[in-house]
């Protein structure tokens, strides 16, 4: 690296350290002033990339937001959001409620970026990321690989979308429990990975990638999509099939608010958790600041509204441009999606456990669109999402067989995507949208915000 350029890095981070002991954050949580909900409130000096680290923290305290405002005009940045915890009640767990506060308050400015928070660096594991085309059995000839090279999968989550797959896989060595060092082991690892990735007839390129430690999946895996151009790409569907994605395909728009040089970028889908993470972490990897913003739900639906400018301070410039920006958004959301048939497996963890679950889905066509693997205190929690490879319902005597065959107690079934799809009703097309800048677009008073009691 340049020296110049390493001093000049040097010198911006202790001006930024400079800033934060000048100007500490403050956090204040509120439990009174809003009936169904915890206010809380993060007021600190601005910089680029604040807001996703703000929501990420509370994200991954699995506490859902329901309502947030969000301004960050000049040096200072202020957000308030509403959040409960997973059953809908208020935040009351003291642990949580002093993490929030550790976090996000004066104690997290003193020692490191805020953005480290959550991310412990670690060689008790090795990483493993890959990226490639996604068919039906993927994830069982990537484990199985895994388990034949005498690697322990400790926790992994799997995302497809567009024809496309990405997976962080933490794992170690199946004898020593601890990460892989050895070089050639670590090549050959890699190698095969990739080769089971290349393994389809497409000119897309398979990506393997090792590490020590430990990343925030989820930002990973919206990075590793982004980077891989799943956006750009649509799997070829019947009409039937076609019809049925437009009417849940996300409702995103982009304009230009010339005035005030924003471009307001406005979203409305269906409700679920971390969505908000999901859109603030792909505008910021896109480069976007976001200099106010509201969010609100209504029943099933989510309403998002950014004003949002470049990094170098420019709107969006172009009608290519302002595209980009409503395909990357969409895919976003589509990502964490949960399509098909959810199932839950609790047992004693063992070597070739994932493998064996996974070959099981395989020999009975059915394929994984999504995964959730963890293992704690020896136990292995995994969650995954499957449908039927050949596109047609699954047949409720292929999951009975199939639990048979794993273990009635082990394997659970936790949805019916047929039975909710009957009782989901489509989305009103006549609610009321809800921006609170400017007269630009249709406004709704946000007399309900459950913090308008904070500020006064």
């Amino acid at each position: 690296m340049d020296v110049s350029m390493s001093f000049s890095q040097d010198m911006d981070d202790e001006y930024e350290k400079l800033i934060r002991r000048m100007n500490p954050p403050r956090v204040v949580i509120d439990n009174d002033s809003c009936k169904n909900a915890t206010v809380i409130r993060v007021d600190s000096a601005n910089e680029y990339g604040i807001l996703l680290e703000v929501v990420q923290i509370l994200t991954d305290l699995n506490l859902t937001i329901t309502k947030a405002y969000i301004s960050s005009d000049g040096g200072w940045f202020m957000d308030v959001f509403n959040v409960t915890d997973q059953d809908g009640n208020k935040v009351t767990d003291e642990v949580v409620l002093d993490y929030i506060q550790k976090s996000l308050g004066p104690e997290a400015c003193f020692s490191t970026p805020m953005r480290t928070i959550g991310v412990t660096p670690s060689t008790d594991s090795t990483v493993i990321e890959l990226t490639g085309c996604d068919r039906p059995g993927l994830l069982s000839e990537l484990t199985a690989v895994l388990t034949h090279l005498r690697c322990s999968v400790l926790n992994a989550e799997v995302w497809t979308h567009n024809t496309r797959a990405a997976a962080v896989m933490q794992v170690t060595d199946d004898s020593t429990g601890c990460a892989i060092s050895d070089p050639e082991r670590l090549s050959r690892i890699k190698n095969l990975l990739r080769n089971v990735l290349k393994g389809s007839n497409t000119p897309r390129e398979a990506k393997t990638v090792l590490s020590h430690g430990e990343v925030h999946t989820d930002r990973r895996l919206h990075q590793m999509m982004f980077e891989d151009r799943d956006y750009e790409h649509r799997a070829v569907v019947d009409d039937d099939s076609s019809i049925q994605d437009e009417r849940q395909r996300p409702d995103v728009c982009v304009d230009n608010w010339l005035d005030k040089d924003y471009s307001v970028v406005t979203v409305r889908c269906k409700d679920r958790p971390k969505l908000l993470f999901d859109t603030v972490c792909t505008l910021t990897d896109m480069q976007y600041v976001v200099f106010h913003g509201s969010v609100d739900t209504e029943g099933t639906e989510a309403y998002q509204e950014y004003y949002v400018r470049h990094i170098d301070g420019s709107p969006v410039k172009s009608e290519a441009e302002k595209q980009r920006v409503i395909q990357c958004l969409e895919a976003a959301i589509n990502r964490r999606v949960s399509e098909g048939l959810k199932l839950e497996l609790c047992t004693t963890d063992r070597v070739g456990l994932l493998s064996n679950v996974t070959r099981i889905f395989r020999e009975n066509s059915l394929t994984v669109t999504r995964a959730e693997v963890k293992t704690k205190g020896g136990k292995a929690l995994n969650t995954f999402y499957v449908s039927d490879a050949s596109g047609y319902s699954i047949d409720a005597k292929t999951i009975d067989s199939i639990r048979q065959t794993i273990g009635q107690t082990i394997l659970k079934v936790k949805n019916n995507p047929e039975e909710q799809q009957q009782r989901q009703k489509p989305p009103s097309q006549d609610s009321p949208t809800r921006f609170l800048f400017g007269g630009l677009f249709k406004s709704k008073s946000f007399v309900n915000f459950g913090l308008v009691r904070s500020y006064s």
